[in-house]
């Protein structure tokens, strides 16, 4: 594709970022600061100039301030898109019509349960409505603490209440957490970062969960299914409409009218066989999660689905959304249609959504995407032919199922799978691309390197789109890329060694998990003994930086493909690559080598089996971990 690009005069995102090097190192590094009008300053790099900011701001401050903004923007990017959820099932449990109704009721009786809310004579709806309104008062709530970190194991909340990071809203967090940064204000480094973490905390435990719940209970639990992922989905016969962004409130509504027969008469009357719906990013994970939509790509080929030249319409929420996708639109017939009031873009055509008429809305955008089919050009069109199929749609609830079967739910089978060293761990891998690595590459290398060696992954976002091009969510790809333990596993219960959970939102999906194999028992009371590891292989996103935090302030060992700007600021390093852990059990590693990252990954989780006492992998691994690493090379 990136051939086909070049040969039909195209800028892509890998051409802009070959344009830009050399990149700043100062920006890079951490050591600027723009934050008042007295600079901007920056810290030398050769010690020969200012070691300090106009202010008297040092390295490590200016670093920590610039680190936690960027968290404070990840969270808030999390924690809105879940206001929105929350304000569509408010709206959907009104009295009155919606679009939106409420479809796990299930879910929802569990959900008011654990918060306490009064079901006693109370309809459905009822129920929904007050659950709604419990979930936006968690926004601007100003005393207490966050339901949902009751969730976490009370050892994990006894560090957090130590070191005075537990949130008490979401909004208050991010809010303070900005306040802080301003000239004059917070200057000790540390404390910055416990500030950021509080704020972090409130993505994880709160927006990003109060999200998944929410959507799970107004739009369905996802359920395992079958589909495809590449850019081989796109159908030529087909009107092809991709949604491209994070939030699922219209894409939802896009599916149901997919189908509407008006519709697809209209398409056939334009010449099409039907309609074809594909995702990028993490709208196409939510709707590949509940209803099996292919997805086209991860976030890199939003430039080149629309290169295909057979995508009628790219529908566009938030987050993630390149500024230069109108200019490719542009090239081809693409129309590029907007429908947030938070996020439009150039050259895009805006129809906004309006929660209380979302179906109309949806059936107008398809409506206009069919209009445009005539006005695509064949011969411009090049699809490669390259999709892979996927098995998604795991979740905390059916895991329990997956592992102890529909009469004994259970996690026993896994903590049990864990202690006897069938498996040698569990690791999460998610996030983003990034031009600076090989599209997938870093995702792929270490998500095989850890299955080899008997670590089952969980992986999210853009990382499970990268996994199910690959090829390893499927079942099969156990025989081929895991070890004997997660074979035996896999051919047990049948499942993939890749779990797909969601979107990246749905990481809070993984804490659940966690919490529940804790309380499972005979792995430690808390999530930094567990023997688990995270990581990003290439993230690039604000959003990431704050995943990042909320791993390791909830215990986790996380390795990040590309370093967190602050190698300009050595306090600032060491303290979240080593002092981190003694007030959160969590603590940054940096490597971009995929393979060499796995390897930390894998002797953590074997330093964490070894602390809780039990016995190394119980088949045959081809890393024996560093100490026997070393000893061979020696030999």
């Amino acid at each position: 594709m990136l051939e086909h690009t070049k040969a039909e005069g195209l800028t892509t995102v890998w051409d802009r970022y070959e344009a830009m090097q050399p990149q700043c190192l100062f920006g890079i590094k951490g050591i600027c600061c723009k934050n008042c009008s007295m600079g901007p300053c920056r810290i030398s790099l050769t010690g020969k100039g200012a070691t300090e900011g106009i202010c008297g701001a040092t390295a490590d401050v200016i670093a920590a301030r610039n680190l936690v903004r960027m968290i404070a923007t990840g969270s808030s990017a999390h924690s809105d898109h879940a206001r929105d959820v929350a304000t569509a099932m408010f709206h959907a449990t009104a009295e009155g019509e919606s679009d939106y109704q409420v479809k796990d009721p299930a879910k929802l009786a569990r959900l008011a349960a654990e918060w306490e809310i009064d079901t006693a004579g109370k309809s459905v709806k009822e129920i929904g409505h007050a659950v709604a309104e419990a979930a936006l008062s968690q926004f601007g709530q100003q005393f207490g603490q966050l339901k949902f970190i009751s969730r976490a194991p009370e050892a994990q909340q006894a560090r957090w209440r130590e070191a005075g990071v537990i949130p008490k809203g979401i909004d208050r967090e991010v809010v303070t957490l900005l306040h802080s940064t301003h000239v004059g204000g917070d200057s000790d480094a540390r404390n910055l970062i416990l500030s950021g973490i509080r704020a972090a905390l409130g993505d994880g435990w709160g927006g990003s969960m109060i999200a998944t719940e929410l959507q799970d209970i107004i739009f369905q639990s996802p359920a395992w299914l079958k589909s495809r992922s590449n850019l081989g989905v796109i159908d030529p016969k087909k009107v092809n409409i991709v949604v491209h962004g994070h939030e699922p409130i219209l894409s939802e509504m896009l599916v149901a009218a997919s189908h509407e027969p008006e519709l697809l008469e209209l398409a056939k009357s334009k010449g099409a066989e039907g309609i074809q719906l594909s995702g990028i990013c993490c709208t196409a994970n939510e709707i590949l999660m509940r209803h099996g939509i292919p997805v086209a790509g991860n976030f890199l080929q939003q430039e080149l689905a629309i290169s295909t030249g057979a995508v009628d319409a790219m529908i566009v929420d938030i987050q993630c959304v390149m500024p230069a996708v109108g200019t490719i639109a542009e090239k081809f017939h693409t129309k590029l249609i907007s429908t947030s009031h938070k996020a439009k873009f150039p050259k895009a055509q805006h129809m906004e959504l309006d929660e209380a008429n979302a179906l109309d809305n949806a059936k107008a955008i398809i409506r206009e995407s069919i209009e445009n089919f005539e006005n695509r050009d064949t011969a411009k069109v090049k699809i490669p032919d390259v999709s892979s199929p996927l098995v998604a749609g795991f979740t905390a609830e059916n895991i329990f199922t997956a592992l102890g079967g529909r009469y004994r739910p259970s996690y026993r089978p896994l903590n049990d799978a864990i202690i006897t060293g069938r498996l040698r761990g569990v690791a999460a891998v998610v996030g983003c691309n990034n031009p600076r690595y090989q599209q997938d590459a870093g995702h792929v290398a270490m998500t095989r390197e850890l299955l080899k060696n008997d670590v089952l992954v969980a992986t999210t976002g853009c990382t499970a789109i990268a996994d199910a091009k690959a090829g390893l969510l499927c079942p099969e790809s156990a025989a081929e890329f895991a070890g004997q333990g997660i074979r035996e596993v896999c051919d047990a219960v049948g499942i993939p060694p890749v779990l797909h959970l969601g979107a990246c939102v749905d990481i809070s999906r993984i804490l659940v998990i966690l919490g529940n194999v804790v309380k499972e028992g005979g792995l430690g009371d808390d999530f930094a003994g567990l023997p688990i590891a995270a990581a990003a292989p290439e993230w690039m996103s604000e959003k990431a930086i704050a995943i990042g935090f909320y791993a390791v302030a909830s215990g986790a060992y996380t390795v990040l493909g590309e370093p967190l700007p602050v190698a300009g600021a050595p306090g600032l390093e060491a303290y979240l690559t080593d002092g981190i852990a003694a007030d959160f059990g969590g603590k940054f590693a940096f490597e971009s080598d995929p393979i060499k990252a796995a390897h930390l990954m894998i002797d953590h989780i074997d330093a964490q089996r070894e602390a809780l006492h039990l016995s190394g992998p119980m088949f045959p691994v081809p890393y024996q971990g560093q100490d026997a690493e070393v000893a061979a090379e020696n030999s």
